[in-house]
This record gives structure tokens, sequence and C-alpha cells, in this order.
């Protein structure tokens, strides 16, 4: 067979040569290497040297030199109380964000999904909090929250349920006024995703299970959560991971305080590495949350598996 498009006696097409394919991998390498590149340079690259600097005494200063320690680094977060704490404060704040982000996200997915009047505004709306950066966020929160004229002790006030409280210097208030803020923030992302699941469900199963005689409930729970439970798990898994991995908005709000009640785990990190300078004792706990994170996505992508495409 002399050509690549010749018909085998089956009449399927012959597959290509080895020469060939070869030429076609090499073109679509060349097509995918621009945006490859930034990903090396700006993702992988710090990715590894972060790594390489866990094993290292790496600390602020020019005159200081760098040694490899080895493991020592874990060692120390071993025993490292502050880090662990922390870390709890973190896993709190992930499932505590996550979880009421999702369950309030979902309610006003299936309210914008239905037919209501000025559906477009109310749209509109919901995502407004997804354009604000998260410093506006922090600070627009830090006024709401403010003991003296903030909005909250205002209404407080108003309403004779006394004299308020100073919400985020509070031992007991400052963790759970953050994790407010933060699904707050982080509602419309995980909202639009959910809507754009609800619309690509069949409008004619909903009428289907109706006209058997199915309920609002059982609808819901035989149509459209199959339909959106694989945009679900997504969202909830990236949720759960950008939550843990938050920075700026609990930063504004409190800087970790009080008493470290809201020192979340990548805040712990960059006090070590650009307060005290133990750039590769910080290095440390970075790799720790990245394991953290890939176990995570290990989790999601093994039920995804093993649930196959309907999952």
């Amino acid at each position: 067979m002399t050509s690549v498009t010749a018909r085998t006696r089956s009449g399927r097409k012959a597959p290509p040569r080895r020469g060939e394919r070869r030429g076609r991998d090499g073109a679509a390498w060349f097509l995918v290497l621009p945006a490859l590149i930034p990903i090396l340079v700006l993702s992988v690259g710090p990715l590894l040297y972060g790594i390489a600097l866990a094993f290292t005494d790496a600390q602020s200063g020019r005159t200081r030199s760098t040694q490899f320690v080895g493991v020592l680094n874990f060692q120390d977060l071993l025993h490292d109380t502050l880090f662990w704490d922390s870390f709890r404060i973190g896993l709190l704040w992930a499932v505590g964000v996550t979880v009421p982000q999702f369950v309030l996200a979902l309610g006003l997915a299936l309210l914008l999904n239905a037919n209501l009047r000025m559906r477009w505004a109310a749209r509109a709306l919901a995502i407004i909090p997804w354009a604000m950066p998260e410093v506006v966020v922090g600070i627009m929160w830090r006024l709401v929250y403010n003991p003296d004229a903030g909005i909250l002790n205002e209404t407080i006030r108003d309403l004779g349920l006394g004299d308020g409280r100073d919400w985020l210097t509070g031992l007991a208030t400052a963790l759970p006024a953050v994790i407010v803020v933060g699904i707050w923030a982080g509602m419309p992302q995980t909202t639009v995703a959910l809507l754009a699941g609800l619309q690509n469900t069949p409008q004619e199963l909903h009428e289907a299970a109706a006209l058997d005689g199915a309920g609002a409930w059982r609808r819901f729970r035989t149509v459209t959560w199959p339909a959106i439970r694989p945009v679900a798990l997504a969202i909830s898994a990236l949720n759960l991971i950008w939550n843990f991995n938050s920075f700026a908005l609990v930063y504004v709000l409190t800087s970790g305080g009080p008493g470290g009640r809201t020192r979340l785990p990548m805040l712990f990190a960059y006090e070590e590495a650009f307060r005290y300078g133990q750039f590769g004792y910080a290095a440390a706990m970075g790799c720790v949350m990245v394991a953290v994170i890939s176990v995570i996505l290990a989790v999601y992508l093994v039920g995804r598996l093993r649930g196959g495409d309907d999952t």
C-alpha cells in the first residue's frame, strides 16, 4: 500500500506510518508549546525550586550561606505545635467555607434557573462578589464588622439585641466572622458552575417526571442531582483547594489574629518566610500543603475514574 489514505480490503483507512505519526505528534507539541512554556516557567519551575529549598537552611540575608540539611525542616515541623494548630484552623476554614458555600450556591442556582421575571438582573447581581478583588472584599467587610460604626453592630443596636461586639478581634467570633466572608466571596463561581449544569439538564426529563407524579424533591433527587453531580463534585474539590490556600482575604481581615485564631497555614508560612526570614522552613510548610492538596486531588480523580463518565 503506497498511501496512508488508501483503504484496506475491509473498507477502513490504513493506519498512518510511523514517520507520519511522529510528524503529527511534533506538530501538536509545536502548537501546545506557547501555552506550555508559561506553565513550566511560572508554575512548575517555582514548585520544583520550593521543594528543593525545603531541604536547605535558606534564610534571608546576603551574607548567609545555604546548606543542605536533608529532612531536618520536616522533622522540626512534626514538633511545631503552632504549625499544626494553623493546619487544624486551615481545615476548619476550608470545610466551614466550602460546605455552606455549596449548599447556598445550589439553592441560588436553582432559584436563578427558575422562570422568574427579571432573572437576568438577578444573575448579574449574583456575580458581583466575583468581580471584586479579595483585598477590596476584605476592606469592605472590615467596615461591616467595625465595632463602633459598622453596619452589623448598628443593626444589632437598632433592634435592641445588645451593644454589638468586636467581631474580628474576639477569640470566639474571629474565625466564624471570617468564614462568613469566605462564603459570601466564593458563592458566585460555585453558583455559575451549578447554574451551567442545571441549564444543560434536558427539560424533557423534568416534564416526564412531573407527568409521573413526582414532586419537586423527587425530581431533584432523580433528575436534577444526577445531571449536575459531575459539576458539583468538580467545583467542590476546587473550592476546597482554593479555600485551604486562602491568603489575601484572611490577611486583610485579621492578619491571622487574634492570638492566631485565624492563622491559616499559608499565613503561617508567609510569616516564617517574610517576617522571620526562614525560607527553608517556610518551603517545608509549603511542601506539606502541596501534599495535602495532592491527596485531595487524588481522592477526587479516583472517585471520577471509579464512577465512570456519569459521576
